[in-house]
């Protein structure tokens, strides 16, 4: 199987060098992936990176998305419907149609890294200092549109690819509850026709925070 793995904001490919191993391990072949950085760069152009790999691919693939790659991945699946075997959304869910990533301040039309005291402290509490840093200095400047850029999804076929959201914090039951506050989200997700939630027990960064208890959660769920 081929795994296409698409980082969340302001990290790149090398955000997954903990999860490929076990991946290869099983036999899959592995796509990490480091999205544009251009400051004009736009979502059009992340979901396109991942549908070239998806192209570029001899066989149906299963999409990883973590945070703010979730949108990309369920853009990239809307766009390929066919060729998608399976999603998987890392501490995020998939988005409807018009949906955006964030909103986080804009300078010099990039989007830089906030540091770790701009996030709620369940989503940080398992990162100890020296993973904090150590990913803090490897974060990469986001273009300043694509965090606020409405997704565009037209191809309802996409609610026909299997999905699994691997939640941080939440169990099934807690994220019926929360989408029931959010609107199109849940429609969006009562779409989806076969669809598991999986509680990692993490924070939101758990590629870092328990690298090797998430790598053979995700290594059961690609299947």
């Amino acid at each position: 199987m081929d795994v296409i793995l698409v980082p969340g904001l302001w990290l790149d490919a090398s955000s997954w060098d903990a999860v490929t191993p076990a991946l290869t391990d099983a036999g899959h072949r592995v796509h990490p992936l480091t999205l544009p950085s251009a400051p004009e760069a736009r979502i059009g152009d992340w979901v396109s990176a991942v549908v070239a790999e998806i192209d570029a691919a001899e066989e149906p693939v299963v999409l990883v998305g973590h945070s703010g790659g979730g949108n990309v991945v369920w853009g990239a699946a809307d766009a390929r419907p066919d060729r998608v075997h399976r999603v998987v959304f890392v501490d995020t869910m998939p988005p409807p149609p018009g949906a955006i990533i964030s909103e986080f301040p804009v300078r010099d039309g990039v989007v830089p890294f906030p540091g770790w005291e701009f996030f709620d402290e369940p989503d940080v509490a398992d990162l100890d200092d020296a993973t904090r840093q150590r990913v803090a200095a490897r974060a990469v400047d986001v273009p300043g549109a694509v965090p606020t850029d409405a997704l565009a999804l037209s191809d309802d076929r996409r609610h026909g690819i299997p999905v699994t959201v691997l939640s941080g914090q939440l169990d099934a039951e807690a994220v019926t509850a929360a989408l029931a506050e959010w609107g199109a989200w849940a429609d969006e997700f009562g779409a989806i026709r076969d669809s598991e939630v999986v509680t990692l027990g993490s924070g939101h960064w758990p590629q870092f925070s328990q690298p090797d208890s998430f790598a053979r959660t995700l290594q059961k769920v690609v299947r």
